[in-house]
């Protein structure tokens, strides 16, 4: 059975579990304190089965295409006057597997990055799901994404394909596709390196790092010290897929903006709650110490479900000042 399937079947059956046993509850609240007939309660109750299964239907046929761009800006004292209104499209986990058949609504999205006119846009990981041969007529598409200063990107816990029934060498193999990929589409991988911006005497740098992350659950390869090197002492902007890599290293040291994705926010969200929050002290949208700041993109595709419900596809527009 395909895996999306199986998840969201295991999905529909524990919210159906969870209110038949709401339902029930409730039923013999009633009857013992109105003296309404528990078949007659249960059986109107049995209406709310609806839900789970109409509510998988709207993430999978219409939310997981209402693409969102939220735009925020962020003040530094110490931002180069010449980035002063600098723009960044921050997009994340496109994940290719979800946008299979669906081609028509990734060209809508990347038309709307087009559109916001942006400086740079930032990628932060998991273009694929299991393996890169997922990009085959989505690469061309990927393509046509522009920017002045062009699409920087780093890679996810998926990028590595390691979620595929692969040996060491095929995944090995699988990865120089994936980076041969992305060189073909115009976009400019980081792999624990920087990229230096210029804008005038002005110039901010640009880190990427490998997925890093506390968690046994997900590779760490990446290189901090290694990715920053020569940049120390100029506004720097971190790449870094997943966002707990922010606690466990990046505060405290210099780095005043750092871009993740990786929670999806769970792809579920019912009235600005999402479970999303106690795996993640930082799941969705813009955080802060001090001066430091992080911001968390829900993402554009999908793993496990194929759907979004309370969680739309984000594009964000990202506008630097300087106070």
């Amino acid at each position: 059975m395909n895996p999306e399937l199986f998840a969201t079947l295991s999905i529909l059956l524990v919210c159906l579990a969870l209110l038949a046993a709401a339902d029930t509850l409730v039923c013999l609240i009633l009857k013992l304190a109105a003296g309404i007939p528990f078949r007659k309660a249960f059986l109107w109750g049995c209406i709310s089965f609806l839900i789970p299964p109409m509510a998988i239907a709207y993430g999978a046929i219409i939310e997981r295409n209402l693409f969102k761009v939220k735009k925020v800006e962020i003040a530094y004292d110490t931002l180069p006057e010449a980035f002063d209104g600098y723009t960044i499209v921050h997009i994340s986990d496109i994940h290719a597997r979800s946008f299979e058949g669906r081609e028509k609504h990734l060209q809508r999205a990347v038309e709307k990055m087009n559109a916001l006119d942006a400086d740079m846009v930032a990628f932060t990981g998991d273009l694929i799901t299991m393996a890169p041969e997922e990009l085959k007529g989505l690469s061309g598409i990927l393509a046509g994404l522009k920017a002045t200063d062009g699409v920087l990107s780093v890679l996810g816990n998926h990028d590595y394909s390691m979620y595929s029934d692969m040996d060491d060498i095929s995944r090995k193999r699988a990865m120089e596709r994936l980076m041969e990929a992305e060189k073909a589409m115009g976009w400019n991988l980081l792999l624990n390196e920087n990229r230096v911006i210029s804008r005038g005497r002005d110039s901010v740098a640009v880190v990427g790092v490998e997925n890093t992350s506390p968690s046994r659950h997900f590779p760490s390869r990446g290189n901090l010290a290694q990715a920053a090197a020569g940049t120390e002492g100029m506004f720097r902007i971190l790449l870094s897929h997943d966002p707990l890599h922010w606690e466990s290293e990046i505060i405290g040291q210099d780095y005043p903006l750092t871009l993740s994705g990786h929670t999806h926010s769970m792809q579920f969200s019912l009235l600005g709650w999402s479970p999303s929050r106690y795996m993640f002290p930082q799941y969705r949208g813009l955080y802060s110490t001090g001066t430091q700041y992080l911001y968390v993109n829900a993402g554009l595709g999908e793993t496990i479900f194929p759907a979004r419900i309370g969680v739309r596809p984000e594009i964000t527009l990202i506008t630097l000042r300087k106070k």
